[in-house]
Order: structure tokens, then C-alpha cells, then sequence
């Protein structure tokens, strides 16, 4: 399948793909640093649970506060980004990161916690879309792999510090650790922002694998499009069930009998749980590159046909199996690893389908499907609690992933194929009726 280049895509040959590869690896850098603003977050509530007496629930509400300013907000910082550029957007983010944990070392209140989370919100939401809008723009030939891997920098990016802070923590206390990790982390983040760009017309280079529009939509043309709303509602199908499994999965792994069961893998021996929260780190890292890079390949459609098909079946096999410490295990895993690949395919999907120039705005109103589904994950334990099993949310779970499988398959391919053809011939007509190929 080839793919007519577009006006703003014309590859030089004289221009070294080096400097896309460094962009990349800054942006995974600031990923990285960003991390544990929200992964690390679990950490310190038993902390300041201890230290305050307050109620684990009242606590958490600082998660939730975090996650809507993170996604809600999006769609305004992709404005921001599309008028200033990656350097200041993600200077700016990495001083409110920093900020953030810095509140949270002072803070003796709930609502300076509040605070602080709405501050670490902004940050992370700053840091986080300008990075993956700069990915879609260095790579529209690798676009699925470069979002994953600048993705896959926040979701794996908390692995290597988690030991140093638990550490911290116990050792120098939670007030210490917050401040001494958000200096150092808004820090590296804030250094690193000055290495990016955005490119040139002439550094990048178009696919010749998969379709891609031929044309920059803005912010109003895309959301005219069925193709819009539809990736909107598939999206909020497939991380609402995640963020169910993931968020459920300590009291899932209680109720099924497992969280303490002591796994022996020879060398050490870990309660089941703590094992699966780590294999939670792992595969969601993998999963992001590995699945963008498949969709380079054989297109995003089919792409998420295999991925959440196999996060559906994956689900459904939890609850039959979850009982047994060893598929609990493996099952979580692939649960994981089938999970974690919709930030790299929904945001390659939108750089393919509506172009560059206004990705910003456009990806950040599509990223705010996190923050809807942030509000459905609750319903999870009322669903419990209604039913008496967990196995109700799991089905239920399921259901959606094998719904947006069917979706990617049955209505995605034909209406994207469509907007390409569109895009194709309103190019056409803006460059003065020059026809455009196939």
C-alpha cells in the first residue's frame, strides 16, 4: 500500500535521521522523569495515612484530582503547544512537576495535597502531550513505534526509582522524599526541555506502509468527522476496562484468594500481588512499542483487532483461572501487555488521519477518554457490590475490549479509508485541482 506525500512531507536525503533518534530520546527522557508523579503516588498514601490519620478513600481523592487535571486540560495545553513549541511546553511542565511533589512536602492538609496533585496534573499533562505530539511529528514513517516508545518512557519510566524512594521513604521519611525527588525530577525534565524541536518540512518522511491523510485538519474539521468520534468512543471503551482491572486488581487478587500466596521463581521467592504490580510495569512498557511498531507495519486497525481481542480474552481467562496463583499471574501479564498500547495506536491513528499542524489540539481533546474513563472506574465497585463477585466486572470489562475489536474491524477500516480519500481529494482541490495519487 503506498501513500501519496503531501506538501509538508518531503524527505531530504542530506538531512541525518540522527536528529529525530535524539529527539526521541529526550522526549523518552522527560517521560522518565515524569513517571512518578503519578506511579510512585501509591507509595506514600499508606504514609500520609499514618502520619495524618486520614481515610485511605479521602486520600486517594488526590489520584483523581491528578488524572482529571492530567486529561481534561489536555485539549488546552495542545493549543499551547501548537502555537509555542515543544521547548517551552515542557520547561513549563517540568517546573510544575517539581513544584508539585515540593507542596506535597509542606503539605499538612488535605486540601494541600488536593493542591498538589492539581499542580502535578498540569505538569505531567504538559509534559506528557508535547512529548507525543513531538514523536508523531519526527516519525510519520515510524510513528506507532515512536509514540510507543516516548509512551512506554512514562508507563515503564517509575521502574527504576521505585526502590529508591520506598527506601527514602522508610529511611528519611515520606515529607523528605517528596521534596528531594521532585527537585531532581522537575530538574532533569527542565534541562532536557531545551534539547527539543519541532522539525523541519524537510527532516521527515512519510509512510509507504499504511494510509495517511494528505492534508493538516484543524480542531473544528476533525471534530466534523464520524472518524473523530468513533476513535473517541473506542478509546474510552478500551482504558476505561483497563483502569477497571488495574485499579481492582489488589482487591481482585484478595478476593480470588492469591495476593498472598508466596510465587517461587528460584532465585527469590514474592507474594503474588507485588509480582503482578511489577509485571504491570514491565509489559505496560513493552507493550507501547511493541504494538506501535506492529501497526507501522500491518496498520493500526488490524493492529487493535489483535490487541484488544486479546486483552478481552485475557480478562475473561482471569476470572476463570485468577484462582491459581501461576495463571494469575500470567494472565495479569498479558492483561498488561494487551492494555497498555492504546496511548501509542490512538495517538499514531490521529497524526495519520488529520495531520500534523493542529495535532496538538486534536490529540489532547481524544486523550481526555482517559479522564472519562477515570470517572466509570468507580462503577466498578458498585458493580461488586451489587453482584458479590468480581466476576461481574471482569465480563463487563471484557465485553468492551471484544466491542472495540469488533469496532476496529467492522466500522474503523472502512470509515478511515474513507476520511483518507476525502483528505486526498480536499488536498487536491486547496493545491488548485492537482490530482493526488492513490
Amino acid at each position: 500500500m503506498t501513500h501519496a506525500p503531501t506538501g509538508a512531507l518531503r524527505p531530504n536525503p542530506q538531512v541525518s535521521d540522527k536528529k529525530r533518534w535524539l529527539q526521541l530520546l529526550v522526549g523518552v527522557v522527560c517521560m522518565i522523569a515524569t513517571a512518578n508523579i503519578q506511579y510512585a503516588w501509591t507509595l506514600f498514601v499508606p504514609e500520609i495515612q499514618d502520619t495524618f490519620g486520614w481515610s485511605r478513600a479521602n486520600i486517594q481523592i488526590a489520584f483523581t484530582i491528578f488524572v482529571l487535571v492530567q486529561t481534561w486540560l489536555a485539549p488546552i495545553e495542545g493549543y499551547f503547544i501548537d502555537k509555542f513549541g515543544p521547548r517551552l511546553m515542557v520547561a513549563f511542565g517540568a517546573l510544575f512537576i517539581g513544584f508539585a511533589w515540593v507542596i506535597n512536602s509542606q503539605a499538612t492538609t488535605l486540601m494541600g495535597f488536593y493542591v498538589g496533585a492539581a499542580v502535578g496534573g498540569l505538569g505531567v499533562g504538559s509534559i506528557y502531550a508535547t512529548c507525543i505530539n513531538n514523536a508523531i511529528k519526527w516519525f510519520p514513517d515510524r510513528r506507532g513505534l515512536a509514540v510507543g516508545l516516548t509512551a512506554g518512557g512514562y508507563g515503564a519510566g517509575s521502574a527504576a526509582t521505585i526502590l529508591p524512594i520506598a527506601a527514602m521513604i522508610e529511611s528519611q521519611g515520606f515529607q523528605h522524599t517528596f521534596m528531594f525527588f521532585g527537585i531532581l525530577q522537575g530538574a532533569l525534565a527542565f534541562m532536557a526541555a531545551w534539547f527539543l524541536r519541532a522539525p523541519q518540512a524537510n527532516e521527515v518522511k512519510a509512510s509507504s506502509k499504511i494510509y495517511q491523510s494528505t492534508r493538516d485538519y484543524t480542531l473544528r474539521e476533525a471534530l466534523a468527522t464520524k472518524l473523530f468520534w468513533l476513535m473517541l468512543v473506542m478509546f474510552v471503551l478500551v482504558v476505561t476496562g483497563g483502569m477497571m482491572a488495574v485499579a481492582q486488581l489488589g482487591v481482585i487478587a484478595k478476593d480470588l484468594g492469591v495476593k498472598e500466596f508466596k510465587v517461587d521463581l528460584y532465585f527469590f521467592t514474592m507474594a503474588a500481588l507485588p509480582l503482578a504490580l511489577m509485571l504491570d510495569r514491565v509489559m505496560n512498557g513493552i507493550s507501547r512499542p511493541l504494538f506501535g511498531w506492529i501497526s507501522d507495519n500491518i496498520g493500526r486497525e488490524k493492529t487493535m483487532v489483535i490487541a484488544f481481542s486479546l486483552e478481552g480474552i485475557g480478562i475473561i481467562a482471569l476470572g476463570y483461572f485468577g484462582s491459581n496463583p501461576y495463571a494469575f499471574l500470567i494472565l495479569s501479564g498479558v492483561v498488561f501487555l494487551a492494555w497498555g498500547e492504546v496511548y501509542s495506536l490512538f495517538s499514531a491513528l490521529a497524526g495519520d488521519a488529520f495531520g500534523t499542524k493542529h495535532i496538538g489540539k486534536i490529540y489532547g481533546v481524544l486523550y481526555t477518554a482517559k479522564g472519562i474513563g477515570a470517572l466509570f472506574v468507580p462503577i466498578g465497585n458498585l458493580m461488586m457490590e451489587a453482584t458479590g463477585t468480581w466476576s461481574t466486572v471482569l465480563y463487563t470489562v471484557a465485553t468492551m475490549d471484544l466491542l472495540a475489536a469488533f469496532l476496529a474491524f467492522t466500522v474503523l477500516r472502512p470509515v478511515f479509508a474513507n476520511h483518507v480519500a476525502a483528505s486526498k481529494r480536499a488536498f487536491a482541490e486547496e493545491r488548485g485541482g492537482t490530482q493526488v495519487p492513490a
